[in-house]
């Protein structure tokens, strides 16, 4: 198949990439300021595993080509726009209108909200079969190759049999391995796509507060965290205290589930969720400075993990940012390690003196009074703890996310304060 996809973020070129190792003939359209870059520039490519050599594999086959031409007769259509460029798709939409006057089917996977999908087809004539259908944007930074090409389930919102036919022959490479498909009208798909991340943040909202009132009682959140998760009417899935979460796409569609709310006179949890979650997010430096009795004068710290979440060089919103902000106010020299984010983290503070960038983890831990574990890559769950306790001036590990084991560390001698714990 030929197929068009519209947008310059992360769910654009994923949506390429996996359409066009399908074998269909994509095209990419983006703006002008990013046709001429060149690929290892753009960060949507460079910060996800896989992505970049995946997108060069399919431009060397021939299969993906960028282009910022809109004159083409391509009878489908994927906008993966973010989640403001709603006049930009209505433009698009109007453009191919006319452009395609029959048979004209349009994915629209972005996060424009409740009813978007609704307004857009206000544009074209589906009894000519133009036609946008709905599908949600799941995505999960560091597993967005496996996510699109290899999905649980997938939902179409759609009332029209004809688009509901060509999506999933569309999509039917990556129907092999799917527990669910889903088909509904597209409002309700994308009030389930707000509901889902509402709910997610709302669990982990919770288990964050039950962790904080489990550190003034003096109880362990792991176990309180157990035993919820055997119940089956709870399970344990995004019940893992730490020390906030991030990414950009997941706390937009909270805020934006949130404002629906609002506008209808309702109060939300997803308000409190989001508030208490900036809170949290200066959890760790608040321990250290309680255990510190106020006092960070001339004192070094290592941080390991800057990233919002493993798997990506992402730090958009990433708790490491409050963290180090705080740090910094204080006159705090910061050591960070980090597997993928360094790059970002050193344009984030151009010129800034008293962060220094450690290719090694360990590197980082030297002459350090603290080690905050902020993001929790698999390489820092089991760490040389003889050599941590050898380089570190002072042996405390807050840790961030409950990653290590307690009693273990305080055996070797550290102090060690968690979540909860």
């Amino acid at each position: 198949m030929n197929v068009k996809v519209y947008g310059a973020d992360l769910t654009a070129w994923v949506a390429a990439a996996c359409l066009a190792r399908a074998g269909n003939h994509v095209r990419i359209e983006g703006p002008d300021t990013q046709l001429h870059k060149a690929l290892h520039d753009i960060s949507a490519l460079r910060d996800e595993p896989g992505l970049l050599d995946q997108i060069e594999l399919q431009m060397q086959a021939g299969r993906l080509q960028r282009t910022s031409s809109s004159d083409d007769k391509i009878n489908i259509h994927w906008l993966a726009l973010e989640h403001n460029e709603f006049a930009t798709a209505e433009q698009i939409i109007q453009n191919l209108a006319s452009a395609v006057p029959e048979n004209l089917l349009i994915i629209n996977q972005c996060n424009f909200g409740v009813g978007a999908t609704d307004k857009l087809q206000c544009h074209l004539n589906e009894s000519a079969n133009q036609v946008v259908v709905y599908i949600p944007n799941n995505l999960q930074e560091g597993k967005a190759l496996q996510g699109f090409s290899q999905p649980k389930r997938i939902t179409i919102g759609s009332q029209n049999d004809w688009a509901t036919t060509m999506t999933r022959s569309l999509i039917r490479p990556f129907l092999q391995n799917i527990s669910h498909l889903l088909l509904m009208t597209s409002q309700e798909a994308e009030f389930a796509k707000l509901a889902i991340t509402g709910m997610l943040a709302i669990r982990i909202g919770y288990i964050n507060e039950l962790a904080n009132l489990a550190d003034q009682m003096g109880v362990d959140i792991d176990i309180i965290r157990e035993g919820m998760g055997t119940d089956p009417r709870v399970g344990s899935h995004y019940l893992d205290p730490g020390c906030g979460f991030g990414g950009q796409n997941f706390n937009q569609n909270i805020a934006r589930f949130s404002d629906i709310f609002e506008k209808r006179g309702q109060n939300s949890l997803l308000k409190t969720v989001i508030s208490e979650n900036e809170i949290q997010k200066e959890l760790l430096f608040k321990k250290l400075w309680q255990h510190y009795q106020c006092d960070l004068a001339d004192k070094t710290v290592a941080i390991w993990g800057a990233s919002f979440k493993p798997g990506t060089a992402n730090i958009d919103n990433a708790p490491s940012l409050k963290i180090i902000d705080a740090l910094l106010a204080q006159g705090v020299h910061v050591k960070v390690h980090d597997p993928e984010a360094l790059g970002n983290l050193q344009k984030h503070y151009a010129a800034e003196p008293l962060i220094s960038v450690c290719e090694d983890a360990y590197e980082a831990t030297q002459a350090v009074d603290a080690l905050l574990l902020v993001t929790e890559w698999p390489e820092y769950w089991s760490p040389d703890y003889e050599q941590l306790l050898q380089s570190m001036r002072q042996p405390l590990i807050i840790d961030g996310r409950n990653i290590f084991d307690k009693a273990a560390l305080e055996l070797y001698g550290f102090t060690y304060i968690g979540i909860g714990r």
